[in-house]
């Protein structure tokens, strides 16, 4: 086994456990030593595939076809590695595993407890993805917040995993700052007496907070929460997530893990990581770029667009002002500078993610339609340049007269939705003298799925002949790319190009529809 760094949350959920996992695993990297990273989901879900994204951000997949929590994607872009399946572990899935084991008859004469068969299950899973991904520190974060009932067996395996390990404890917790400006630490100290109630005693103590602590706050979590002065540490509000591994190096404490865990981590370098940010806090001009989205309660749910615009924003030099539009009800568009319209499942939404893609292509805007919106982007055009009026999909109008896009062949008999679309990555060939190809410089790519329909074969002899390019096609014949040839950008992918991109190495399709905004 590796060393082990189990990261809890205490407070309050959503607090950035993942990028401060990310952040931490990021700088230890730095430090030439061989880190992943793990997320374990206390949810019954046996994957995130059908979660909501209103509540729980967007759904990300790994190239071998898992669909994930978002941290995994967070994972991805800080250490610029592609995640495997066995790094998100979804409790529903640990759960079916034990009773299909018992099934069998694998513990014939056994009573099945919590304790200990559902604790090895978790532990072999924590085992497995070290396997995988041959790391030397492996760093698993608990989802959730201490003190939830389904958090409660996963903490226990952690426990028994650091007896057996010599695992050490990271426990991020808010730290609220009242009117007075006096940092409150109270509640703090209350998620670590939740801690210690489980027999797990945190080696540091990470504050999330506004800015960072004060002296009299750090004491006062150093006294009450059993921690030496020098593990406690400050996650402020940043204006980049890619700052945060230089903050944490500021403060020591790939060095306080080093020594916790007898790693060699006294020298690190993230000069490229600096040099990044220095260049993002130079940037003057802005673009503004609309997410034409349905799910807008959160920015998570379009989290790897965000970040894919950051990065293409980056190389081309500019900030990007990320808005998301509600599809529902679009307001004056001729304000941005560029549009993204975003997968998605489901009627809602979808004539004003249609309505976009019109004015985009009558008005010359620079446009990118990924998966769901790459389909839309089909019926738009055969509605308003073929004449098709009732073109659409089966997915929302079964009786379509003109069903440009219909459900993938092997999808037909399918009566199981969960982890049954085409997803992973797929090899595409990209057509010579198109955009798709200048862009890619490469005649094949392979690219991230997550779709149940595709742009109908009985329709692209009369697409192409009225000027839509397909430029991108799976070995098989499928349509993964399009283009507009006259436009400014006007482009669309089948598949997820978001989940692609890094801050130093942004997705060719990101950085073209950025580029197209700077040359009007």
């Amino acid at each position: 086994m590796p060393k082990l760094i189990f990261v809890t949350g205490g407070v309050l959920s959503s607090l950035g456990k993942g990028t401060f996992t990310s952040s931490l695993a990021k700088l230890l990297k730095g430090c030439g030593i061989a880190v992943s990273a793990m997320k374990i989901d206390p949810y019954l879900n046996c994957d995130a595939g059908t979660l909501n994204p209103h509540e729980h951000g967007e759904v990300f997949v790994t190239q071998d076809g898992y669909e994930c929590d978002l941290d995994l994607g967070t994972y991805e872009r800080f250490l610029d590695t592609p995640a495997r399946k066995e790094q998100n572990l979804m409790m529903g899935d640990a759960y079916r595993a034990l009773l299909e084991k018992e099934r069998k008859g694998e513990f014939l004469g056994q009573t099945i407890q919590s304790i200990p068969h559902l604790t090895n299950e978790i532990k072999s899973r924590v085992k497995k993805a070290a396997e995988v991904t041959g790391c030397d520190l492996l760093i698993v974060e608990i989802g959730g917040t201490v003190g939830d009932i389904e958090s409660e067996i996963v903490l226990e395996a952690a426990r028994q995993m650091s007896m057996d390990n010599g695992a050490i404890f990271a426990h991020l917790a808010l730290v609220p700052q009242i009117l007075t400006g006096e940092q409150k630490t109270k509640p703090m100290q209350h998620s670590v007496r939740e801690l210690l109630g489980r027999g797990i005693s945190p080696s540091m103590i990470i504050a999330r907070l506004d800015g960072e602590l004060n002296e009299g706050a750090k004491k006062k979590i150093s006294l009450f929460c059993n921690v030496r002065e020098e593990d406690v540490y400050s996650f402020p509000n940043v204006s980049t997530i890619y700052e945060l591994p230089l903050m944490l190096e500021k403060q020591g404490i790939h060095k306080r893990v080093g020594k916790k865990l007898g790693l060699n981590t006294d020298k690190c370098d993230l000069s490229d990581l600096r040099q990044q940010i220095e260049k993002f806090k130079s940037l003057t001009e802005t673009k503004r770029i609309a997410i034409i989205g349905k799910y807008v309660a959160t920015t998570d749910a379009y989290i790897s667009i965000y970040n894919a615009l950051l990065h293409a924003g980056l190389a081309n030099g500019v900030k990007i002002d990320f808005q998301i539009i509600d599809a529902e009800h679009l307001p004056d568009l001729s304000k941005y500078d560029g549009f993204v319209v975003p997968g998605g499942f489901g009627s809602r939404g979808t004539e004003g993610k249609i309505s976009a893609l019109k004015w985009a292509r009558e008005n010359n805007a620079p446009v990118l339609g990924i998966c769901f919106g790459f389909q839309l982007a089909v019926i738009e055009f055969a509605r308003n340049v073929l004449g098709f009026e009732d073109a659409n999909t089966t997915e929302i109008n079964p009786n379509t007269k003109y069903p440009v896009v219909d459900l993938l062949p092997e999808q037909r008999s399918i009566g199981i939705l969960g982890a049954t679309m085409r997803l992973g990555a797929y090899p595409i060939n990209v057509k010579e003298n198109t955009a798709a190809h200048a862009l890619y410089n490469s005649p094949t790519i392979s690219k991230r799925h997550r779709h149940r329909y595709e742009v109908s074969w009985d329709y692209i002899e009369k697409l192409e002949n009225a000027g839509l390019v397909f430029s991108g096609r799976s070995e098989d014949g499928r349509m993964e790319m399009l283009e507009l040839p006259s436009k400014r950008f006007f482009m669309g992918s089948q598949f997820h190009p978001e989940f692609d991109s890094r801050l130093a190495t942004p997705e060719p399709l990101f950085y073209g529809l950025v580029k197209a905004t700077l040359n009007k």
